[in-house]
């Protein structure tokens, strides 16, 4: 399992409190969540050659796929390969997202040792995205942990923030979930502002509740960006403790199951943000505004998707 990078560090020097303060962490998630709402289809090979240059660019963590049935996400077929592509060609951490246990089944055999289990804050979403309600959905992923107990798992909660069915997600709910998620004993947590319309005071008013409720936790933010104010968003999550972002280049992304949710951040937006600002991140920002020209051309050249097969 990886080092765990605390919100709120505690009996540090000053020295280390002020090196973590000077670093983030972006997990690239071109390969999963930019991909899977575009209305064409990149090939395994394809994909794999986008997560090389993405580590050749100094990310140290991607999201490549996702294990869901490819009729509803066709972007989404042969993540195994892919994983297994990156696996013997880079060093990055790669990470594999999963909505229920037959996707937690198919990521261990496919040799992921980094899953991430999800889980929608809005029940409404739960149903079109996982098919299932959020309790059933929760339960039957924490039934799978002890089942591959060497691999490391952590958690999203989608539509954190705001639902497009239900509107504002109460704090106190996410603040049920992450707690469920941690009697499972998950101890990193990603918030998703799926739509990327929520305001980042809001954004912050229920990060704080959730931070005041389980201040133990490590917590990553999945920013889409359809106002513009990721960024601010950001700025105000640092000042908190937050040390983990998703990003993707390109600002690619959306989700197929949420009417309106815009793309992400883009990593090369967020990467020069933070540089600016002093917060090293390892990543070339010039070499991942490069992969955002490569995967717009793969793109553009891909056969297109027949959306209503698809569905």
């Amino acid at each position: 399992m990886p080092n765990q990078l605390p919100n709120q560090p505690t009996h540090q020097t000053q020295s280390q409190a002020q090196h973590q303060a000077d670093s983030v962490q972006i997990t690239d998630v071109l390969l999963r969540d930019g991909l899977q709402d575009e209305k064409s289809v990149l090939t395994p090979e394809q994909r794999i050659d986008l997560g090389q240059q993405l580590a050749a660019a100094g990310v140290t963590r991607m999201e490549i796929g996702s294990m869901v049935n490819p009729a509803r996400v066709p972007q989404m077929a042969g993540s195994e390969d892919v994983l297994a592509g990156l696996q013997r060609t880079t060093d990055a951490e790669l990470t594999m997202l999963v909505l229920n246990a037959r996707g937690v089944q198919r990521a261990v055999d496919a040799g992921a040792e980094h899953i991430q289990i999800v889980a929608s804050a809005s029940e409404a979403h739960s149903q079109r995205n996982a098919g299932r309600s959020v309790e059933t959905a929760i339960a039957e992923l924490g039934e799978q942990l002890a089942v591959a107990p060497d691999t490391h798992f952590f958690a999203g909660i989608s539509t954190a923030f705001t639902c497009p069915f239900e509107g504002e997600i109460p704090a106190e709910r996410l603040v049920r979930i992450v707690r469920q998620f941690a009697a499972m004993g998950v101890t990193e947590i990603g918030l998703a502002d799926t739509l990327g319309t929520t305001e980042p005071e809001k954004v912050m008013a229920s990060l704080d509740t959730v931070l005041a409720a389980e201040p133990e936790l490590t917590y990553h933010l999945h920013l889409h960006n359809a106002h513009g104010r990721a960024l601010d968003t950001v700025d105000a999550a640092l000042r908190v403790g937050v040390r983990r972002f998703d990003a993707a280049v390109g600002g690619y992304g959306g989700c197929p199951f949420a009417p309106g949710a815009a793309g992400n951040l883009a990593t090369e937006e967020l990467v020069r943000h933070l540089h600016a600002a002093g917060v090293d991140t390892g990543i070339d920002p010039a070499a991942v505004a490069e992969v955002s020209r490569r995967a717009t051309a793969l793109l553009a050249a891909a056969p297109a998707l027949d959306l209503q097969e698809s569905r």
